[in-house]
């Protein structure tokens, strides 16, 4: 990396990215989306937030980079191996709460909780339990999701989940959405 880019990423990003690369963890979010996640949590004062797939926290970084001091996230992974990344770089930052937990399990036991914030980077939320973790976003809340535009890694099949997905988003009467060929593909939504 050159001085240039250092200056695009905060440096917890950069001792994330190491462990991630060392670890084997292949499925990190792009760093387009990391500054994009970081500009609309700056939109959020005082702001409940939610992470559903920590990964290695390299996300989490950027989605805290832009919260204030006020504000609250709640992050899961069920993977600890990777969910430790995130707590080494992170787990000292009183506005965050790591998660072990499964998706699903999570999802069912708090649908009472209610954020300004998804960032739905993982399963649940996304391809499973869509219409439980919409039902979580206050009015004025954002909704966003990557990994809409086809990547390499996807297993047969998958294209047609993610063209499902959209259609889905896209008959949902209380969202607008944003549909960004951009990144790896990222769809923003408001609720209405």
């Amino acid at each position: 990396m050159n001085i240039i880019q250092e200056r695009f990423f905060p440096i917890t990003n950069q001792l994330i990215q190491k462990d991630t690369i060392a670890s084997g963890f292949t499925m990190a979010s792009d760093p387009l989306t990391g500054g994009l996640l970081k500009t609309l949590a700056a939109s959020k004062k005082s702001g409940n937030f939610l992470e559903l797939g920590t990964g290695t926290g390299l996300s989490t970084a950027w989605i805290l980079a832009g919260m204030d001091d006020s504000s609250q996230l709640i992050t899961i992974d069920f993977e600890i191996k990777f969910l430790n990344i995130a707590r080494k770089y992170l787990g000292a930052d009183n506005r965050v709460s790591m998660v072990e937990s499964d998706g699903e399990n999570w999802v069912l036991s708090n649908l009472s909780k209610k954020f300004d914030f998804i960032f739905a980077d993982t399963w649940h939320g996304k391809y499973l339990l869509l219409d439980e973790v919409l039902a979580m976003l206050n009015p004025g809340g954002l909704y966003i999701i990557d990994d809409m535009l086809e990547q390499p890694n996807w297993p047969e099949g998958h294209a047609e989940k993610a063209f499902d997905l959209i259609q889905k988003l896209e008959s949902k009467t209380d969202l607008v959405l944003t549909k960004l060929l951009w990144s790896t593909g990222i769809i923003i939504a408001v609720k209405k």
